[in-house]
């Protein structure tokens, strides 16, 4: 057997059984205008889900009387929402004559019952929004000591109260509020993950740095401040930390 024999013998496709979603556009009545209207609704819900969408028309549910249906017209609309006819579902003879003439698949009239399908997009703005879980919050947390310098203090999902002097080179850190009844010289961040209605209050400020949610002021603008080294708290408005006398 020659080479070409051989390589004429050698397969170059095979049929696989497949299991595809495919859409199915199941009409319920021949008014091809307010189909325009409903599908461009359906389409602005959704508009990543019809994005060339394999599409069989069912035309087996039309009532009789509502006159033979215009196929060209009714998948040249179809297209023109992202729905790509591959087929049509029919059992009247003008439709399955109209879709021979296309050369287009004609499958037999559905015994079964689909699945009504409805967008992700659209199923999501159609459900309920659950309610947000509450957020968790915990103790307010107390320091009796002094805090040293080198030393973080972080109180988690909730205040931070220190009773005595926080040193230079120390660091408070607190998703809610910062108290300091004492000198302040280390570094205090109220609000660190976000919370804006955050504030800071010192018996004494000396501090190298404060700052609510991620907006700060250092040691070099603090101390051209009137209030240095007096009782003061801080706050944010906007994007600009507020600081005032208590």
């Amino acid at each position: 057997m020659s080479q070409a024999d051989l390589l004429d013998q050698d397969p170059v496709f095979q049929l696989k059984g497949s299991m595809l979603a495919i859409t199915i556009l199941e009409l319920a009545h021949n008014d091809l205008e307010r189909l325009d209207r409903q599908l461009a609704d359906k389409v602005a819900q959704a508009p990543n889900f019809f994005q060339n969408i394999p599409l069989v028309l069912a035309l087996d549910k039309l009532p009789e009387g509502e006159g033979s249906l215009d196929l060209v017209k009714l998948m040249e609309l179809c297209r023109t929402h992202g729905l790509r006819t591959l087929a049509i579902r029919a059992n009247r003879e003008d439709d399955i004559a109209a879709a021979n003439a296309l050369d287009l698949p004609v499958l037999p009239p559905s015994g079964a019952r689909e699945k009504l399908v409805e967008p992700v997009e659209a199923r999501k703005k159609a459900e309920k929004p659950e309610k947000p879980a509450e957020p968790a919050v915990k103790p307010t947390k107390i320091v009796t000591t002094p805090v040293r310098g080198g030393q973080q203090i972080y109180a988690q999902g909730g205040d931070l109260v220190v009773l005595a002097p926080v040193s230079a080179g120390a660091e408070l850190l607190a998703d809610g509020n910062i108290h300091v009844y004492g000198p302040m010289r280390g570094r205090a961040l109220a609000g660190v993950k976000g919370n804006a209605s955050a504030r800071i209050f010192c018996q004494q400020m000396g501090a190298e740095m404060l700052s609510v949610a991620g907006q700060y002021k250092t040691a070099e603008d603090l101390r051209r401040d009137p209030l240095w080294g007096q009782s003061i708290q801080v706050s944010l408005s906007g994007d600009v930390l507020n600081i005032t006398r208590l």
